[in-house]
């Protein structure tokens, strides 16, 4: 007997593994405290996992493979990765052991070693999700410092005959960024997201018979997600019909009306590999040369650029860069995160409103978590420990690989300058200029000092002051150092006192 193991997030409906009905092979699906408890996940994401994996052990079934599906409650649950193994091995004289590539290190790590103590055969397969191999964006830049993103999206488009003519790019240009930064005034209507309304309220009932910490709004009985391949296929066709004509337009706006404005919300079935990059791929790129009239070049590229240009390139900086990555600290920050990521009470507008709509669907788009979320976390010297743990187990998205990259990388430039080259920082002025926030908030957003001056202004300039030895040098950021020089030397103190008062009083805010 042959034992695969099915790990939560390969849930490939169209992997190779399953053209073979073989009643000698048993797949293996398990539920465990060893995933539900290595951070607080959000409870949505505990459930959609839950939920996606029930499902998908019933297509194994129904196309009459061999399944076991271990439930958190199971009596012969060890709630461990390798205790369950040997056990079931054991228990059915298994002769030889089969499991499909982790994306997280630490399950690598896990099975490896796993592996490497086993008597009987094993062997290694390919999700078949992925359009790169772990090491190909390190073969990529051997040798350099800065893994630039625009030359492994150049080459993935060159690689996949994606939107090229010949040797060149479609529209004259590789990327349309500059043309995808609008804020979102209420030009243009904005259709409802497609949503779900399962009842998994029995799946909740177990998560609390087990015990399992969580936070968040469950919406167990009207839970929204995709949980199984045509669902997550319904998703993708919605995001193509109505909301990829203005995705690009809109992709870096913020609205208080609108939780997922013109995004996919795919990223949970690709990163539980319901769908599959290239598929999503084809599917936007056949709309737009279906309606070229309809869709301008700027909109599909901005899309196409976040799955075969930005998913592939982290999840090559993370093999890359694993397991050292997880634990750099450029700037060593080490402040706490405030205690209102958790509940969203706080007065900054923005970030109140970034952190209730992630407590209540598990998601917010990149810019919410990017430019306000990390933007703050990173003005207010949070130690990006603390950051990986809130976004990891918050987003119903978040899969290490994606995560830490992200975090890491992206957000808090805790990696000195790999992922990219500059910090991300910024004033109200840019949240202002991308968000309706600003209108409503408690702070004025145009006070750097002074009674209701908005925390990101003088937190802002003290982040550069603080780290000018280290960012000094940069090309990127050359100017903020020219305006901060110039300043009155009195205006500087007061606006650093503005902003040591606000990190003394960070959880009050």
């Amino acid at each position: 007997m042959i034992l695969r193991l099915i790990l939560g997030d390969q849930l490939n409906y169209k992997h190779s593994w399953y053209n073979i009905k073989d009643k000698s092979v048993i797949y293996l699906i398990m539920e465990m405290r060893q995933e539900t408890d290595y951070v607080l996940h959000h409870a949505q994401k505990i459930i959609g996992f839950f939920a996606a994996m029930f499902n998908f052990s019933n297509f194994l079934s129904k196309n009459q493979h061999t399944v076991i599906h271990l439930k958190i409650n199971d009596i012969e649950n060890k709630q461990d990765l390798i205790q369950n193994l040997n056990y079931f091995i054991l228990k059915y004289n298994i002769t030889k052991f089969e499991y499909q590539l982790p994306d997280e290190y630490r399950l690598d790590e896990q099975l490896k070693q796993f592996c490497k103590d086993l008597i009987i055969p094993f062997q290694v397969y390919d999700t078949e999700h992925f359009l790169t191999q772990r090491n190909e964006l390190a073969i990529l830049f051997e040798g350099k410092k800065m893994y630039l993103m625009e030359t492994f999206y150049k080459t993935m488009r060159k690689k996949y005959s994606v939107m090229v003519d010949g040797k060149d790019p479609m529209g004259g240009k590789w990327n349309f960024d500059a043309n995808n930064r609008q804020t979102y005034k209420g030009e243009e209507k904005i259709p409802e997201p497609i949503v779900f309304t399962h009842n998994y309220i029995s799946i909740l009932n177990e998560i609390n018979k087990a015990k399992i910490s969580y936070f968040g709004n469950t919406l167990a009985k009207e839970f929204p997600w995709p949980t199984d391949r045509d669902e997550a296929i319904k998703v993708l066709n919605f995001f193509v019909e109505n909301l990829l004509p203005l995705f690009g337009k809109y992709q870096d706006a913020m609205h208080t009306n609108y939780w997922s404005l013109y995004h996919s919300r795919v990223s949970f079935a690709l990163n539980t590999k319901m769908l599959s990059p290239l598929e999503v791929i084809n599917a936007a790129i056949n709309h737009w040369q279906k309606h070229p009239t309809k869709i301008n070049i700027s909109q599909i590229e901005g899309f196409v650029r976040q799955i075969l240009g930005w998913r592939e390139y982290m999840r090559g900086i993370y093999w890359a860069k694993m397991p050292s990555y997880a634990t750099l600290n450029y700037f060593e920050h080490n402040a706490k995160l405030p205690s209102w990521y958790w509940t969203g009470e706080t007065k900054l507008n923005c970030l109140s409103h970034s952190i209730k709509q992630s407590l209540k669907y598990a998601y917010a788009h990149h810019i919410q978590r990017l430019m306000v979320t990390g933007n703050f976390a990173l003005l207010a010297g949070v130690h990006p420990d603390e950051l990986d743990k809130w976004y990891l187990g918050i987003y119903i998205d978040a899969i290490e690989w994606v995560e830490i990259t992200n975090t890491r990388g992206m957000s808090q430039f805790a990696d000195g300058g790999i992922v990219g080259s500059k910090p991300y920082v910024s004033s109200a002025n840019y949240i202002d200029k991308m968000s309706n926030y600003c209108k409503t908030c408690f702070y004025d957003k145009t006070k750097k000092i002074g009674e209701r001056a908005c925390p990101f202004n003088s937190l802002f300039w003290n982040f550069y002051d603080k780290h000018e030895s280290k960012l000094t040098k940069n090309p990127r950021i050359g100017m903020m150092y020219v305006t901060w020089r110039k300043m009155n030397s009195s205006v500087k103190a007061e606006i650093l006192e503005q902003a040591n008062y606000y990190l003394k009083n960070i959880n009050t805010l």
